[in-house]
């Protein structure tokens, strides 16, 4: 299709003139409207304005201006159908060939705090999504343009070929049309839908496909990584990968996991993730110190593990590293002796985090079912020492508040029934996933490579009976930290200070399914 008339109307003008000087010099001529013509004059590009095209001013503050005849029948006459070519030249309508179209920043303006209602709706552009669409319907004649990242390309092409565009080029550029439209039209109708609350009664969400994955949970099921337009971050945004294979399905599961449970520390940490299960986790003055406690928690199940960091990785951690099968590391650093001696080994997928951005703690958790999804607000909170009660005889001391606290967050990214044991701010054993409390404390006491004299116990939930506590104590454990709430709570507490240990509510649970 040869590009011979363009309609330009655009918010976003950035690299606008120099994609319509481009145009000109190819003979195009450019059709504008407003702002978009005068700063296109100003630039001393030769500009046709809309009026006088149609005939008619634009009106009603700028609500109309490209919704006419004139305009949206040279769009959408089929340059194939005789009957529409002869039809418009009766009415003196010439065909346009290029739609260079961006929408009012809807999405910006309804996202800023005290912005008035009408100053939002005022923001829902009407012409530039009729004309947009229109022109991708009529792709097969048509060119339109959503993106100022595609006008280098577009030159390009229309230099090389005599300002010509391959049928591949139309349907690329309707295919991102219909998708723009789409996204402008769900975030202006989830907008009108904030008034019935945090649930309302439809939710539309739009996804980007960042990542072709080697394959799914299993090698026969195909998989992508899609991320949430407009979203501040997502697992992988400012990510980028330094060596390794390609990722997984199962690799970025469980690099989830991994650097939700990194985001709970501070202080130096080193999270190995099996199943989407920490199969250790430790903090301490370093990295490498850090690594070398959580690895003796299990070492058996740190094989092919995920490992996530929140410190820049050095020599001495790249060391210990290279002596074990890695499936993926994740640090925000790397320095350059670490990197040279941890891409010695092929396997290891190695990905640096540069992202500094927050997430939105108003972001919604969603879970598919068959057929639809579940919603909920995201597990984001965490309890603070002030906020906690403890509820026997004896308080903890020091050291062992900081592991409680420790092993409670950890066991808020273990899946339940999870309890975890914990002693100098790493995981002595972990047990998950399991139907019963009790047989999660048993196989936590069973993980565990060293006694467990006074370790701690971090339990998502409570105690509903005393058996797991006296479990605990019966191999040294000497303090436990639980939500409560349970009608067992006065025994496990008892228990406990027949014990001698002690016991601290948090108030709240940490379900992990």
């Amino acid at each position: 299709m040869k590009v011979q008339r363009a309609l330009i109307s655009v918010f976003n003008k950035s690299g606008l003139e120099s994609f319509a000087k481009g145009l000109t010099d190819l003979g195009v001529q450019v059709i504008s409207t407003g702002g978009t013509a005068k700063l296109l004059e100003d630039s001393g590009i030769p500009v046709t304005l809309v009026e006088e095209v149609t005939g008619f001013p634009e009106m009603l503050d700028g609500r109309v201006k490209t919704m006419h005849p004139k305009l949206m029948a040279g769009i959408l006459a089929r340059r194939d159908v005789p009957e529409h070519m002869s039809t418009i030249a009766e009415h003196g309508i010439e065909p346009i060939d290029m739609v260079v179209c961006s929408l009012y920043p809807f999405e910006e303006v309804a996202g800023r705090r005290g912005v008035e209602d009408e100053v939002v709706i005022e923001n829902i552009d009407i012409g530039g999504p009729s004309m947009i669409r229109a022109a991708a319907k009529n792709h097969a004649g048509v060119a339109v343009v959503t993106s100022h990242d595609d006008y280098d390309a577009l030159l390009n092409e229309l230099r090389a070929s005599g300002a010509e565009l391959s049928i591949d080029t139309l349907r690329d550029l309707a295919t991102k049309a219909f998708h723009r439209t789409a996204h402008y039209d769900f975030v202006i109708a989830n907008w009108f839908s904030e008034a019935d609350g945090d649930f309302p009664d439809y939710v539309m969400r739009d996804y980007e496909k960042v990542l072709e994955l080697k394959y799914g949970e299993n090698p026969h099921q195909r998989a992508a990584y899609y991320a949430e337009v407009g979203l501040r971050q997502h697992l992988l945004s400012q990510v980028t990968q330094l060596h390794g294979k390609q990722l997984g399905f199962n690799n970025l599961y469980d690099l989830n996991a991994a650097r939700g449970i990194c985001d709970e520390f501070t202080l130096p940490c080193v999270t190995l993730i099996k199943h989407n299960n920490p199969c250790g986790c430790a903090l301490a003055e370093n990295l490498a110190a850090a690594y070398d406690k959580a690895y003796a928690c299990d070492p058996v199940s740190a094989f092919g593990s995920v490992i996530a960091v929140n410190r820049t990785v050095d020599a001495p951690l790249a060391e210990r590293l290279k002596e074990l099968f890695v499936e993926v590391l994740f640090a925000p650093g790397y320095d350059d002796e670490a990197l040279e001696i941890l891409t010695r080994k092929a396997d290891i997928r190695i990905l640096r985090n540069e992202e500094r951005r927050q997430t939105n703690p108003g972001e919604l958790d969603y879970k598919r079912v068959i057929g639809g999804i579940l919603v909920q607000d995201r597990d984001g909170d965490v309890e603070e020492r002030d906020e906690m009660t403890v509820a026997t005889q004896r308080h903890p001391s020091e050291q062992e508040w900081g592991d409680l606290i420790f092993a409670f967050r950890v066991a808020k990214h273990v899946k339940s029934n999870a309890i975890v044991l914990a002693r100098n701010l790493a995981t002595l054993g972990v047990g998950a996933g399991q139907m019963s409390r009790v047989d999660a404390t048993r196989i936590a006491i069973e993980k565990a490579r060293s006694d467990l004299k006074g370790a701690v116990v971090g339990s998502d939930a409570f105690f509903p009976f005393p058996d797991a506590v006296e479990l605990a104590l019966e191999n040294g454990v000497t303090a436990f930290m639980q939500p409560g709430g349970s009608r067992g709570d006065e025994a496990a507490v008892e228990t406990c200070d027949a014990g001698r240990a002690a016991m601290v509510l948090t108030g709240r649970r940490h379900f992990l399914h």
